[in-house]
């Protein structure tokens, strides 16, 4: 280890306020659709309103002659130049994927796919103009259902021959981690308890505050593509690869990014369309979705069904797990969308000893708007369905649900624990985090009311939620993507420029939407060099700027990028070390360094590395066999993934008349490691907290059964504002990653990840005494009532319903 490491950090811990507030909150940002460059023209994109049909005619005559514009192009217009979307992660040697084109000129095969491209003056004279496109279609059948389209009752791409993509199946008597799953369920049957369960994962829309904006301009040397994405480096690599330029003419810039959630990890027809226009007519091009156009057709996540069974001992042992998962792909095989159900198979197990199991998988294509990652990526899925059932466990045995989960979990003692997915955890301490959160939450006294309410027969019932979770992070390493054949590795890049005048430069492949990368990359390479924070500064999202990296989603950029930075700035440390032996006439061997300076042991006698910075410019005096300059760069690809852990506990009021829930109290008590900026971290958790507990209260995306999405706005797509939140009690124990020298675990998807199960398992909780074992998400009212009512015999549904949950707290979320 270098001296910088053993250094004490001055800025790793501060919760510092993000550098990026000010430019964003006082409206100076880089958003794209703020890019205004001369002679630039506007896009408009005409969407199919059909799920399936054939194009017969494409009729621009007369949005050719509206003022100002100034082409309609259509599919047949560009032929292959236009290049495809592709398919990154293909989850098994036989995948079926249909071509991807970004404009189509014979069938569309989804609601919202795009069919012509206005191009006018302004982008709504665009809009206008695309109103007067006239398509004819022949509509088709259409593959809606996904337990249907698995049994190809309805071809979503006719050419196929049939709607299964792939199957990916894992197996732990196979792969040697484990026992026979179905020996175990054999055995369960006998002396035991088997658990038989069917839980729906609704399909989301990541709905990020910015919506989706393109700008292309072909004129320079270069082609520059302006795009509101989480992935530069992977979309200047994938525009190469499919449409011929060479990646030394591109040149992509994300510039300020508003939000992602995994919605933004996309290589996109309106990217691709945008590119081909400009190219085409040779002018700058911009193209900025509308709100209904991003609900619409920016891709979807989750869309799962889960048929598990979990085998147990009569006291509570789990031997056994089975999953058997139907996957929506919708309309095409995008990015990473086949492998996102992957991700999951190795987090079905959780935080449990589990001796046996087997996971498959089988990805189904559709006619709706495409899927991929949304934040968990595959994780919330896997959490939700083994906490689930965990809580049916507990219920079968008679024991509290917390009691069957110390029975199961991996023990402190017991790290580093392989468990039956194959995956190795290096650390974790799920007692230390159950029984601080129990004490905030006061779990005791809780159960104690609840007792008290079902015993006077109280018409709102109490119910307490537990969700205890671990995630696989910082996606990599490159080898084990590799063995899973993602398209792409897991490592990351970092450079560290000192400047003349003793600044300091960090440039990192990851793109940050949102994260305060800025902020906590500067406090760690501050510390590492010992320069003020204010001195630091970081550059990114520019691939021209920041040539290597692989951007940013899966909770990677601190455990990857941030160690990658690490590493660059002790290599800064090193370089400068013989010089400043030189200057200072004393041996490499006799220096330390500490708080930015190098010092001869035992004296007062140093030199600081902005000083290094500027005689390394001047050039006047260094040793002959030194090359000059301190800048460094350096790559990382970890060895293992990264495991954070935590237990999540929720308190919700059922009124079990109406249906309506209150959430009383929330408690997360998170293990992230050892953490940058505390300021950032509680952002980060109690973010992901709102959209877990979004999908169990409000969010779904709802198709007719023509393909139309109807909830395509926020009149019918229910998001969360801070007024339909709570306080979130927030707290975390530390134990280091070993993955990474800061010791850190990923934070994005944690809350995201945890907080679903425990909402839902807090609901079927309260109302489990009147028969009632499952609630389908989300968990409206009339859901919850008609949930009530089935176990009763059935009766009239209520007249009035609110459409949100109530809270406790009606202030909103500190």
């Amino acid at each position: 280890m270098t001296a910088t490491q053993d250094a004490p950090s001055v800025e790793i811990g501060q919760s510092r306020r993000r550098k990026e507030d000010q430019r964003l909150i006082t409206g100076r940002t880089r958003w794209t659709d703020n890019l205004n460059l001369p002679g630039m023209l506007h896009l408009a994109m005409v969407r199919s309103p059909f799920a399936h049909a054939t194009i017969t005619s494409i009729d621009t005559s007369a949005a050719k002659e509206a003022p100002n514009v100034v082409a309609v192009l259509t599919g047949a217009d560009f032929g292959d130049e236009m290049g495809v979307c592709i398919n990154a992660w293909p989850i098994s040697p036989d995948q079926k994927a249909p071509g991807h084109p970004p404009m189509p000129s014979d069938r569309v095969t989804f609601a919202g796919e795009i069919v012509a491209v206005v191009v006018a003056r302004s982008a709504a004279e665009a809009r206008d103009a695309a109103e007067l496109v006239d398509v004819e279609y022949d509509d088709l059948p259409a593959a809606l259902d996904l337990k249907e389209a698995a049994e190809d009752k309805v071809l979503a791409h006719p050419e196929l021959g049939t709607n299964k993509s792939a199957l990916w199946v894992f197996d732990s008597a196979e792969a040697g981690t484990g026992g026979n799953v179905e020996e175990a369920i054999a055995q369960a049957r006998e002396d035991g308890i088997v658990i038989e369960r069917e839980y729906r994962q609704q399909r989301l829309i990541p709905a990020f505050m910015e919506p989706r904006s393109v700008v292309v301009d072909p004129t320079g040397e270069q082609l520059t593509m302006w795009s509101a994405t989480q992935i530069p480096h992977i979309l200047r690599f994938a525009l190469a690869a499919t449409t011929g330029v060479p990646e030394s003419k591109i040149r992509v810039i994300a510039p300020d990014v508003g939000g992602g959630f995994g919605g933004k990890l996309q290589t996109t027809p309106e990217e691709w369309i945008v590119w081909a226009v400009a190219r085409r007519l040779a002018k700058p091009m911009k193209y900025t979705e509308t709100r209904s156009e991003s609900l619409l057709s920016a891709h979807h996540g989750r869309d799962q069904w889960q048929r598990l069974t979990l085998a147990a001992t009569k006291d509570g042992t789990v031997t056994g797990l089975k999953v058997d998962l139907l996957a929506d792909l919708g309309a095409y095989v995008s990015l990473v969308g086949g492998g996102v159900p992957v991700l999951g198979a190795f987090m079905f197990n959780a935080i449990y000893k589990i001796p046996a199991y087997h996971w498959q998988v089988q990805t189904v294509l559709t006619n709706k708007t495409w899927t991929d990652a949304y934040r968990g990526a595959g994780r919330p899925e896997a959490t939700y369905a083994i906490e689930r059932l965990m809580d049916e466990l507990a219920a079968e045995v008679g024991v509290d649900p917390l009691e069957i989960r110390e029975k199961n979990w991996i023990t402190h003692e017991e790290f580093p624990f392989t468990t039956v997915a194959g995956l190795t955890y290096d650390s974790g301490n799920y007692e230390a985090a159950t029984a601080r959160a129990k004490e905030l939450f006061g779990y005791d006294a809780l159960r104690a009311e609840q007792a008290e309410r079902r015993a006077r027969g109280d018409k709102v019932q109490l119910g307490l939620g537990v969700s205890t979770f671990t995630e696989m992070c910082g996606l990599a390493p490159s080898r084990v993507l590799g063995s899973l054949d993602y398209g792409a590795g897991g490592w990351e890049a970092a450079s560290v420029r000192m400047t003349p005048l003793g600044k300091v430069e960090v440039i990192t492949g990851a793109s940050a939407h949102g994260q305060g990368h800025e902020t906590a990359f500067s406090q760690i390479v501050a510390d590492r060099l010992g320069v003020p924070f204010e001195d630091v500064e970081v550059l990114h999202g520019d691939t021209q700027v920041a040539p290597r990296g692989l951007d940013t989603y899966g909770s990677r950029s601190l455990v990857v990028g941030g160690e990658a930075l690490v590493r660059a700035a002790d290599k800064v440390v090193e370089k400068a070390r013989p010089l400043a032996a030189h200057l200072l006439e004393a041996s490499v061997d006799d220096l330390e360094f500490a708080g930015g300076r190098f010092t001869v042991k035992g004296t007062d006698q140093g030199v600081g590395i902005g000083e290094l910075a500027t005689a390394t410019f001047t050039g006047h005096n260094y040793p002959e066999d030194m090359e000059l300059g301190l800048d460094a760069d350096a790559t990382f690809d970890p060895v293992n993934f990264n495991y954070p852990h935590g237990t999540h506990l929720c308190a919700m009021e059922v009124d079990t008349e109406t249906g309506a829930v209150k959430m009383r109290s929330y408690v997360c008590c998170d293990d992230i490691g050892n953490i940058i900026n505390p300021l950032i971290v509680e952002g980060q958790v109690h973010g992901g907290l709102v959209q877990g507990i979004a999908q169990a209260l409000w969010e779904e995306a709802v198709y007719d059964e023509s393909g139309t999405l109807v909830s395509g706005s926020f009149v019918d797509y229910l998001l969360p504002t801070a007024a339909d939140t709570i306080s979130f009690q927030v707290d975390h124990t530390v134990t280091p990653a070993t993955s990474n020298t800061l010791g850190t675990k990923g934070v994005g998807e944690a809350g995201t990840i945890a907080s679903t199960p425990a909402v839902i398992n807090a609901i079927v909780d309260a109302l489990r005494p009147m028969g009632v074992d499952d609630i389908t998400m989300p968990a409206t009212p009339e859901r919850v009532w008609r949930a009530i009512n089935d176990s009763k015999g059935g009766g009239d549904a209520p007249t009035e319903q609110a459409a949100m949950p109530h809270f406790e707290n009606e202030g909103g979320a500190q």
